[in-house]
């Protein structure tokens, strides 16, 4: 690695997480996180030098990607399908597997194509769409440019880590996911943790968002986007991992642009080379909700642009009233599912129908669940 480009990988560090000096003083990394957090911004490991894991899971937004719907990839043209989920709390999710009750739970990736981060982590070096590198030795030989990375990895997985380039690639893999285990990535530092602590206060309408939140009578919500059985727990991450399939529609301006067309559809789960099973087409990975408010626009293809939008799309399956079958954003009914088969009715339907106080309260509580560094963005 150059000098220039040593540089410019420290100062993003530095930048992003407050403590990239350490490492830029001493460039021998001692432990397995601090080797991921350098290979997680390095730019080096893209086809054109150009793009990093934080390229689309920006720390200073949420570790989401604030540039679109879908990322742009490493030459500048090609565009996904999918909106970057957050990797924030990702270490959270469980291993990719399936349950006694024959329900698909955890794994990366909406569609849990990886089954542990990293997996995850060595998914999109090798995308065409993503970093464009074309095989595992060629990140390897980028690897080997940079001697800091050649002497910690030795010294973190053994002295013949480069003979194999297999290997290597999985010690790659291995130290980015180190680095999200961190609590860089989960600090439970947002309002409504404060609050739990005892050292913050809800407003009313937070506080009614809340216990609507928690309810199994009034709303959905927990149903899915709670983890653990109390709702005062100091770790919860708002999602039980499992697939649903929402009805969400087709992004039809992703699908314009990245020239899959409308003919193109996105089965979810079932484009897992794991799963076979027709009845999983169009379920995703339920997203976690730390962060939510930040980490704009929504769903699995970036449809919706505020999230007052999805808790409206939400309420649509329980409402009446020809006004709740208006999206705001296109003044047009809701479309139709991408898939409409595998719909999750039971959850979907579950509780009554919200008026505008309440889903404005479940909004409120939602924006609580922002890490503390990103409360300022809120207001953007």
């Amino acid at each position: 690695m150059s000098g220039f480009r040593k540089l410019v990988v420290a100062t993003a560090i530095l930048a992003a997480t407050g403590n990239g000096a350490a490492w830029a003083e001493d460039p021998a990394f001692a432990s397995k996180a601090a080797l991921g957090e350098a290979l997680f911004f390095d730019m080096d490991l893209s086809k054109t030098r150009s793009q990093a894991c934080a390229s689309c899971h920006q720390p200073e937004y949420g570790f989401a990607d604030n540039r679109g719907a879908v990322s742009v990839g490493d030459d500048g043209v090609s565009l996904g399908d999918r909106n970057a989920p957050t990797a924030g709390y990702a270490a959270f999710s469980p291993r990719f597997h399936r349950r006694g009750d024959g329900a698909w739970v955890g794994g990366q990736f909406l569609d849990g194509r990886a089954a542990d981060l990293a997996e995850q982590a060595g998914g999109p070096p090798l995308n065409p769409v993503e970093m464009g590198m074309p095989d595992k030795a060629s990140v390897v030989a980028r690897l080997r440019e940079n001697d800091d990375y050649v002497a910690s990895m030795q010294a973190l997985y053994g002295d013949d880590i480069f003979g194999d380039a297999d290997h290597a690639y999985g010690a790659m893999t291995d130290a980015i996911a180190a680095f999200e285990t961190t609590d860089y990535f989960a600090p439970f530092d947002s309002k409504y943790d404060r609050y739990l602590r005892g050292e913050a206060e809800l407003t009313p309408q937070e506080d009614l968002g809340r216990l609507l939140f928690f309810s199994e009578q009034f709303t959905n919500c927990n149903q899915c986007h709670q983890l653990l059985t109390s709702p005062v727990s100091p770790v919860e991450t708002f999602s039980n991992y499992e697939y649903h399939n929402i009805g969400v529609p087709v992004n039809a301006e992703v699908r314009e642009a990245n020239g899959l067309g409308p003919g193109h559809v996105d089965r979810g789960l079932l484009e897992n080379p794991g799963v076979d099973d027709p009845a999983q087409a169009g379920k995703f990975k339920v997203p976690t909700l730390r962060n939510v408010a930040v980490t704009a626009p929504y769903m699995h293809n970036g449809v919706f642009e505020d999230l007052r939008t999805v808790i409206l799309f939400y309420n649509k399956y329980n409402s009446k009233s020809a006004k709740r079958q208006i999206n705001p954003e296109t003044g047009q009914q809701w479309a139709a599912p991408e898939v409409a088969e595998n719909l999750s009715l039971e959850q979907l339907t579950h509780g009554p129908a919200l008026e505008d106080e309440r889903i404005d309260a479940l909004v409120a509580f939602l924006k609580t669940l922002t890490d503390a560094r990103y409360e300022d963005l809120q207001e953007e």
